[in-house]
């Protein structure tokens, strides 16, 4: 039987980050456009997104360990893989996540009336589920980081915009494009290190579809143009300039990823990935914020 920190640990905390990124652009770009913090309806965005998250890893853990797609790789604790905990509690993990998400995501809805949301929401939980889950699931068709990077990417950080401020202003769409290719960037990563299992049983991500010379460039090339997108909005902001910081913090993982011999040599690339996310949007909510804050 798993133990709390078993449970914790097959949470996957590292990955969080990918959840409070969007969030926080989103919030930011609003905050840009009006000058004013909508914090319950930021905090209600970010439950949301971190409980979708957790819920995503979970039924990742289900639908991978009873498949076999886990039971022999290198990287972080699995839960049902490993045999520590009955795949159904997994499962059901997963899915308290996904309804919690749900009510969270009614208040949120409620609170800012924007109800179109309410079927994005609904299309985000099935696409939490279908990654790994179900008949067909597209991450085993080389489509994981498309949905990642309009879900984690497009739909986190626009939704939160639109329900703090009711407008998708450039610098949102802007924010949105980098935070989900730097989401993009971490599954790449991932899938980079499991190209040998994957492909042994089955599962082509879009790592092992490109091969590992591609998949490593690909990796480059997101965060690369997730650090220099939001200078496009720089005539009217000239602090978003600021974002380029994280061309210098992804030298280190990049090198890692495109020099790496073995599996294992990757796996510090995630927490890096993750920390580029989190610095990326401080530094686009700062570059926000500065010009309201020294008017």
């Amino acid at each position: 039987m798993a133990t709390p920190a078993q449970w914790i640990a097959g949470a996957r905390l590292r990955t969080l980050p990918m959840a409070i990124a969007p969030v926080a652009v989103g919030t930011a770009a609003a905050f840009g456009l009006t000058g004013a913090f909508h914090w319950v309806l930021a905090i209600l965005a970010l439950l949301v997104s971190l409980l979708l998250q957790i819920g995503v890893n979970y039924a990742n853990d289900y639908s991978d360990g009873v498949r076999g797609t886990d039971d022999d790789r290198v990287g972080p604790l699995r839960l049902t893989g490993s045999r520590l905990a009955k795949p159904s509690h997994v499962k059901a993990a997963s899915f308290i996540c996904f309804g919690l998400a749900a009510l969270v995501g009614l208040l949120l809805i409620f609170g800012s009336g924007v109800w179109p949301l309410l079927l994005v929401g609904v299309a985000a939980i099935f696409a939490a589920w279908g990654y790994t889950g179900g008949k067909h699931p597209y991450g085993y068709l080389g489509l994981g980081e498309v949905f990642v990077f309009l879900f984690f990417g497009l739909v986190a950080t626009l939704g939160t915009t639109l329900t703090q401020v009711h407008q998708l202003p450039l610098t949102a769409w802007l924010g949105a494009v980098s935070t989900g290719l730097i989401a993009m960037a971490l599954l790449m990563a991932n899938n980079i290190r499991d190209i040998p299992t994957d492909r042994e049983v089955g599962k082509n991500t879009l790592a092992v579809r490109l091969g590992e010379h591609a998949a490593r460039v690909s990796y480059a090339f997101m965060l690369g143009v997730a650090a220099v997108l939001p200078v496009l909005a720089a005539p009217s902001n000239p602090w978003l300039l600021l974002t380029l910081v994280v061309l210098a913090l992804s030298v280190a993982p990049v090198r890692r990823v495109m020099t790496a011999q073995h599996a294992g040599e990757l796996i510090p690339v995630l927490k890096q990935t993750g920390i580029i996310a989190i610095v990326f949007a401080a530094l686009f909510s700062v570059a926000s914020a500065l010009p309201f804050l020294l008017a």
